[in-house]
């Protein structure tokens, strides 16, 4: 089966390996040692680690469809949004009525608006079903639509990405405005509790952080199927050469919104996962500038590995928690920077600069005799 064929990969075998240890040993070091000892592993920091991870689910989105496809996409920021506002809206219904206002049906932030009814589109999101079906199906609904319009007036190149950009922006300005029911600036916060877990207890954050490994791995595993595949196959070649793709009778549009539209899913998943340990959700997840920072990722780990851009998002996060914290306004320079030196240095990312690595790497066992080139018979 195609959705099988990763896990006889080394390269996934060694990928899930690593990944499941990491969970394993935070799990282990954040229980089983007390608050005092110095490998203790304290639960802001797997918070903070919970976060990382669902932006490398993220990252791993953006590179099926630049590191294959061959979509510069500068909108995946509105997908992760908009699975985090589906996340955002359920965890708001679950408040009732011990929100500020006591309201038991409205949230705080329309009681103060004098709203006096539930607008039709928060319908349904008391049932969790429900609202995690949203998380797929609101930024997936988005993509399909874009990407129909996009693939089938054959937009490509510069031109596409600029109109991601675009699309994002534009929803972007849309949430920040009160009348739209989504909280406005202050977007929507004081979540409660998530499948009747409390939120701030130190097991639903362990359980949150280990649930977003898992959909990593999950997330991962998709994606290389997908590569390995025929459809996989058929995606690079229309990365190489589009035309000669048509030519050969492929309609490529069709296989450019599939994987768009799966791309836009896991972003959305990524979202919802990191709405509850996150805590707030607003329109400044919209922002264009963090559309390109998740393309930074990728071009720092290694487009079109899927590991390197699960690499280059936690290289760069933690660059960012170290920066922001010491130095806050050299952040955005360290940050172009590192763009420009990846541009020059590492064309191919940390991902290419491992695969040259162990190619030069001399090999233990014996060497065999170099075959010779057979000769001519004579006359």
């Amino acid at each position: 089966m195609w959705l099988t064929r990763p896990f006889y990969e080394r390269a996934t075998q060694l990928f899930l390996g690593i990944l499941l240890t990491a969970l394993a040993a935070v799990t282990l070091l954040n229980l089983a040692l007390p608050a005092e000892h110095p490998l203790h592993v304290s639960t802001y920091t797997v918070t903070l680690l919970g976060k990382y991870l669902s932006y490398a689910l993220l990252a791993v989105a953006v590179d099926l469809v630049w590191g294959y496809l061959g979509i510069l996409s500068l909108g995946h920021g509105a997908f992760f949004a908009l699975g985090g506002y589906a996340m955002g809206m359920y965890l708001m219904r679950q408040i009732g009525d011990r929100g500020v206002y006591g309201d038991p049906v409205l949230p705080d932030f329309m009681v103060f608006l004098d709203w006096d009814a539930l607008p039709w589109y928060w319908l349904g999101f008391d049932m969790p079903g429900f609202a995690f079906l949203m998380v797929l199906l609101a930024p997936g609904l988005l993509a399909l639509v874009f990407g129909f319009l996009a693939f089938r007036s054959r937009v490509t190149g510069v031109y596409l990405s600029i109109i991601t950009q675009a699309l994002t922006f534009a929803l972007m300005l849309a949430f920040f405005r009160n009348e739209m029911g989504f909280g406005g600036n202050n977007g929507l916060t004081d979540f409660k509790e998530l499948l009747g877990f409390d939120l701030r207890s130190d097991a639903t954050r362990l359980g949150l952080f280990l649930a977003t490994g898992v959909a990593l791995a999950l997330g991962y595993v998709l994606c290389r199927a997908i590569v390995a595949s025929k459809l996989g196959r058929v995606c690079v070649a229309t990365r190489d050469a589009e035309a000669r793709t048509r030519f050969l009778g492929y309609r490529v549009e069709r296989f450019q919104l599939f994987v768009f539209v799966v791309s836009a899913m896991l972003a959305g998943v990524a979202g919802a996962l990191y709405v509850p340990q996150v805590g707030i959700i607003n329109p400044g997840e919209f922002s264009p500038i963090f559309s390109i920072e998740i393309v930074l990722w990728v071009a720092l780990g290694g487009r079109g590995t899927l590991y390197g851009a699960v690499i280059g998002a936690l290289l760069v996060n933690y660059a960012k928690t170290v920066f922001t914290g010491a130095m806050p306004d050299a952040w955005l320079f360290a940050l172009g920077g590192m763009f420009v030196l990846v541009t020059v240095l590492l064309p191919k990312g940390i991902a290419g600069l491992l695969a040259y690595r162990l190619r030069r790497r001399p090999s233990t066992r014996p060497s065999s005799p170099e075959p010779t080139a057979p000769r001519e018979a004579s006359a």
